[in-house]
C-alpha cells in the first residue's frame, strides 16, 4: 500500500510548518509547490525537514518543486499560496491580489490532482475556498476552507488564559466568516463538560469574543509585518489528518452550504465532518435569535466579499 500524497501549494511560513507538523505525524511524502523564484528556497525547506526525521524515526519523503505537474494523483492539497495580510489590512483588502493566484492555482489541480481532497488557507478564506470551487468545478465534499478551525482554537486560547484552566479541557466553536464578523458561540463553550457561562461573567466572556474576532489582527500588528503561521498551520493539519485517517473529526470549517443554517450556496464556518470522503457532513442546530442575527450578519460579509470575485 503506498502511502498518501499531500501536496502543499505555497511553502511559505505556513505552508513550511504544515510539511513540518504532517511529516512528524507520517500523514503521508509531502510535496511542496511555490513560484521559481522562491525554489530553492523551498527546496532548503524540504531538505532540512527531511534531516530531521531520522532523529525522531519519522519515515516519509519530502519533495519542493515550481512544476506544478509534481502534484500528479495527489491525494490531498493544502494551499497556502498568496500574499500575507499587512497592518492595517483586512483579509478583503487581499482579495484583489490573491484572487488571480487561487484562480490560477484552481487551473492546475484540476489539470494534474482531479481527484484530490483541497483545504483552502489563502486569505480572504471565504472568497478563496468560494473561488477555487468556481474555477475547479470540484464537487461539494472535495473543496474546504481552513476557518473556523483556527477561530475556535484561538478562542480556546483565550478562555484558558482567562480561566487559568488546561486549554485541553476546554470546547468551543465559532461559526461564520473568517474575519472580523464571525460568531463565538459562547453558549456552547465548556470546560471539562461545565458551561463556561458557570465559571465566567458575561462582561469578560464578551471581551474574550472580540479578543476571538480580531485574534489574527492582533497578530499582525505584533509582528509588523506578515501575519500568524504556527496556529494556521496545525488548524490545517488537524484539518488533514482527519481526511488521511478517516477520523470524522467534526471541525468548524468553511463548507458549502445548501440550506443548513439558511444558508445556500456560499462557504461559510460551520461544524464540519472530515472523513476519507472529505466534507462527509454539515451538522446544523438550533441557534438563539442573536446568534442567528450574528449569522446573518457574518453570511452578509461573506456574501459582499463573493461578490467582488465575479465568480
Amino acid at each position: 500500500m503506498r502511502r498518501p500524497k499531500i501536496s502543499l501549494i505555497g511553502g511559505g511560513q505556513v505552508g513550511g510548518n504544515i510539511a513540518l507538523l504532517a511529516a512528524q505525524k507520517e500523514l503521508g511524502d509531502l510535496t511542496i509547490i511555490d513560484i521559481p523564484e522562491s525554489e530553492n528556497f523551498i527546496k532548503g525547506k524540504a531538505l532540512d525537514i527531511s534531516q530531521l526525521l531520522p532523529l525522531e524515526g519519522y519515515d516519509v519523503k519530502i519533495n519542493a518543486s515550481s512544476n506544478f505537474s509534481d502534484i500528479q494523483d495527489s491525494d490531498a492539497i493544502v494551499i497556502t499560496a498568496g500574499f500575507p495580510r499587512q497592518p492595517g489590512m483586512n483579509r478583503e483588502d487581499l482579495l484583489k491580489k490573491n484572487l488571480d493566484i487561487i484562480s490560477n492555482v484552481a487551473k492546475q489541480v484540476k489539470k494534474y490532482a482531479p481527484n484530490a481532497f483541497v483545504i483552502v488557507v489563502s486569505n480572504p478564506l471565504d472568497a478563496m475556498v468560494y473561488a477555487f470551487y468556481k474555477v475547479s468545478g470540484f464537487a461539494k465534499n472535495k473543496v474546504v476552507g481552513m476557518a473556523g478551525a483556527l477561530d475556535s482554537t484561538r478562542f480556546r486560547a483565550f478562555i484558558a488564559e482567562a480561566t487559568g484552566l488546561s486549554s485541553q479541557d476546554i470546547n468551543c466553536m465559532v461559526l461564520g466568516g473568517h474575519g472580523d464578523t464571525m460568531v463565538p458561540v459562547s453558549r456552547l463553550a465548556t470546560i471539562g463538560g461545565v458551561p463556561l457561562t458557570s465559571i465566567l461573567d458575561q462582561k469578560t466572556i464578551k471581551s474574550i469574543e472580540e479578543r476571538t474576532r480580531f485574534g489574527g489582527g492582533e497578530i499582525v500588528k505584533l509582528f509588523g509585518k506578515g501575519s500568524a503561521f504556527y496556529a494556521p498551520a496545525q488548524s490545517s493539519v488537524e484539518m488533514l489528518e482527519s481526511f488521511i485517517k478517516d477520523k470524522k473529526r467534526v471541525i468548524p470549517c468553511a463548507s458549502l452550504c445548501h440550506g443548513e443554517f439558511g444558508i445556500d450556496g456560499y462557504f461559510i464556518g460551520v461544524p464540519t465532518v472530515i472523513g476519507s470522503g472529505g466534507v462527509e457532513k454539515v451538522i446544523d442546530f438550533e441557534l438563539t435569535d442573536s446568534e442567528k442575527k450574528a449569522l446573518e450578519d457574518t453570511i452578509k460579509a461573506v456574501k459582499n466579499t463573493v461578490k467582488e470575485t465575479g465568480l
